[in-house]
């Protein structure tokens, strides 16, 4: 079996010994891209599992799409792309913005020319094949009269339609049971209860009965007006509900007997299937084996259809513009939902080699743990490098543990408390971590407690949605205000870990820390709730508080936890660095406005200062520190977080192998010049221009896609 260890990347087909790809956004080690998200379960999570290999025309993967991307060509000619002489790859821009545009493919007269364009990975993987547009069907819905004696017919239709969608849904729920996880199945509650919601009904009929309207109009209608009002609210709350009433909506039109027409026919054999937004009603397709990939226009990476997908394993790519203008029904696409890109029309050769490496790839696939995933994990002079999993849902730590990642860096508890709308009990956090704890593998085990805000509308924890969401009661501030819901995770954590058939240290991170009386407070609660449940007879196994010690640590991610890390480093047991959530607060810029995209993609000198004084501080204290997020893991920021003094990286399971190969090629001693060159520099501009002349030597290794 051929293997594809990550020791150097000279050992890369057509390529020169290299460091890490400093180019634009192409120079990104991508991974889970809500990772370290405050709202994001997900959060953001993304699991690496294994494809189910090349089937005619297209093939489809996760886990192994990282090592199919490092085994594919330098050039692309005729999909747009380019090798400048730094080796950063440069994609030709149309007018419009965003585009490479090459040459027709080779035996496709009729399809579109070459075009390359970019995306947000909801879901990290690799798949190729033929493109299926799926209709809009609220576009379609006929909007017109019917006769005053028709009237009662078309409620009658609106409630067949809405039982058929409520049993569909049913039976959807017993198909997909053992297929993904509990909690991620409970999403199709949250329709059932849209069913019968008493204003969605009570519109549509009202506007059946005044207004004459056609069923098929006054859903599309009462839909419509729904999305328009919930997206002038700045909420995502209120975007994923206007998201799960749309597929309500959709899932009933499909469900009149009279409107076969508005059904489309599936093509034979498999296909990427693009939409102008990630339908729930559509996902489920892709449980079966036709759906190699799912690209979408619009939607989110925390949206209800996002968490699906990655359950499902299916690379999915969200948040492509002008997708809908940019591909038509039988184009040939390659769809890699890790570097984020969509390829239009390849020519060729370019599509053998997809096709290739990702047939190679599946042939590395198996029960045992990679070669290249073996550690000790090392530089190019020798540095031994901690990278520990971050996930955020059980399949994600599954996938951690298949690769042999050294234990749970971080898991974002986000995902359990948003599946529902109301709060979870005790037995079932409970039996969730436990499962988390079951699967996972090393010595650390690390759970990052509720990180939500008030944009995200529970109920339970905040009345109202505030002003500014990100600056109010979120992280251990609004745990602190609603004390029973902490001690509600708290149990289950305890809990969970003691049931575990491992025996290992449980910790536990604070987010959003800036008192270090925070972190005093929740030792007090902690301590109570450990007596309780020994009280009970539910304390820890061993002989006392030894054989299962509990670890507290803090998140580094605001300005004035980056100002007094001294004193938070003394209280507490570890830290983590969140690096996209302190770079937000420290450049002011919104990590979500792709306007401020580029703020993110190469360190600002003053977030590296303030990183590296964290990490003086940190080994002032003895206190281990990691940096999690997505930017820690952009291939321009490895070697000058290395050169600041970082050792420890949380890494998504779909990260993993490009993040090895970057590591690979970088010497600790040179980057810690470049290091303190960037520090020195006066803005980010001038600190890019230093840094851009001593890479353009070094070759490109495709795979450092951007987002």
């Amino acid at each position: 079996m051929k293997k594809n260890k990550p020791k150097s990347a000279s050992a890369e087909p057509g390529g020169p010994e290299t460091g890490a790809a400093d180019g634009a956004p192409a120079g990104q080690v991508q991974g889970d891209g809500s990772d370290g998200a405050r709202v994001s379960g997900d959060g953001a999570d993304c699991d690496g599992a294994d494809g189910d290999g090349a089937k005619g025309d297209g093939a489809k993967g996760d886990g192994a799409g990282a090592a199919a991307r490092a085994k594919l060509p330098l050039t692309e000619a005729g999909a747009g792309i380019t090798q400048d002489s730094k080796g950063a790859a440069e994609e030709p821009k149309d007018k419009a913005g965003g585009q490479g545009e090459g040459e027709p493919a080779a035996g496709t007269e009729s399809a579109s020319p070459a075009l390359i364009l970019k995306g947000t990975p909801a879901v990290p993987g690799l798949a190729v094949g033929l493109c299926h547009c799926k209709a809009y069907d609220l576009d379609r819905a006929q909007v017109g009269r019917v006769p005053r004696d028709e009237v009662e017919n078309e409620l009658n239709r609106f409630h067949r339609a809405l039982a058929d969608s409520n049993e569909e849904l049913l039976a959807l729920k017993e198909r997909l049971h053992g297929r993904v996880p509990a909690d991620h199945v409970r999403i199709l509650d949250t329709h059932c209860a849209y069913l019968r919601d008493s204003v969605f009904l009570s519109d549509v009929e009202n506007l059946i009965l005044n207004e004459q309207m056609s069923l098929e109009g006054a859903i599309a209608k009462v839909i419509a007006d729904f999305d328009r009002i919930f997206r002038l609210v700045q909420s995502e709350v209120l975007r994923e509900r206007a998201v799960d009433l749309r597929d309500v909506g959709i899932r009933v039109l499909r469900n009149l007997r009279e409107t076969e027409v508005l059904e489309d026919e599936e093509p034979e054999g498999d296909y990427i299937l693009v939409a102008r937004e990630l339908s729930i009603v559509d996902l489920f397709s892709a449980a079966g084996s036709n759906v190699l990939g799912i690209v979408t226009e619009e939607g989110s990476m925390t949206s209800h259809a996002a968490i699906l997908a990655r359950s499902l394993r299916v690379p999915t790519l969200t948040s492509v513009p002008d997708l809908l203008q940019s591909v038509q029904e039988g184009d040939f696409l390659v769809v890699d939902a890790s570097e984020g890109a969509l390829r239009v029309n390849p020519e060729e050769r370019v599509r053998a080699q997809y096709l290739a490496a990702r047939e190679e790839a599946e042939t590395e696939v198996d029960s045992e743990i990679p070669e290249w995933a073996t550690g000790p994990h090392l530089t190019r002079d020798g540095k031994t490098i901690e990278v520990r999993a971050s996930c955020a849902s059980l399949p994600e730590v599954e996938r951690a543990a298949e690769l042999g990642m050294d234990g749970l860096g971080l898991y974002r508890t986000e995902l359990a408390f948003l599946v529902e709308k109301e709060l979870p009990s005790v037995e079932s956090l409970t039996a969730h971590y436990a499962a988390v704890c079951e699967q996972s593998r090393g010595e650390t085990l690390t759970f990052r407690l509720l990180d939500v805000d008030s944009s995200l509308g529970l109920d339970y924890l905040h009345r109202t949605r505030e002003a500014n969401p990100a600056l109010g009661q979120a992280g251990i501030r609004v745990l602190l205000e609603k004390e029973p819901i902490l001690r509600r995770q708290l149990q289950a954590l305890l809990r969970a870990n003691m049931e575990s058939s491992q025996l290992r240290p449980l910790r536990l991170a604070l987010p959003l820390v800036t008192d270090p009386g925070d972190l005093r407070r929740v030792k007090e609660i902690l301590f109570e709730e450990r007596l309780a449940l020994r009280k009970v007879g539910l304390g820890p196994k061993g002989d006392g508080d030894k054989a299962q010690p509990v670890e507290l640590g803090v998140v580094i991610e605001t300005p004035v936890a980056a100002l007094g890390v001294e004193a938070l480093a003394l209280e507490s047991d570890f830290l983590l660095l969140g690096l996209d959530a302190l770079q937000q607060y420290l450049l002011a810029a919104d990590r979500e406005n792709v306007a401020l995209k580029a703020a993110f993609e190469c360190l600002h000198p003053v977030v590296l200062r303030v990183a590296r004084d964290v990490c003086a501080a940190c080994e002032a204290a003895s206190k281990p520190l990691a940096v999690f997020g997505v930017t820690s893991i952009y291939a321009r920021n490895i070697p000058l977080l290395l050169g600041i003094g970082m050792q420890s990286f949380c890494v998504p399971p779909a990260g993993l192998h490009d993040f090895l190969l970057a590591t690979a090629s970088i010497s600790v001693r040179r980057e810690e010049q470049e290091a303190r060159s960037r520090m020195e520099a006066g803005s980010g501009q001038e600190a890019r221009a230093q840094r851009e002349p001593s890479r353009r030597v070094q070759g490109f290794r495709h795979g450092y896609g951007g987002n």
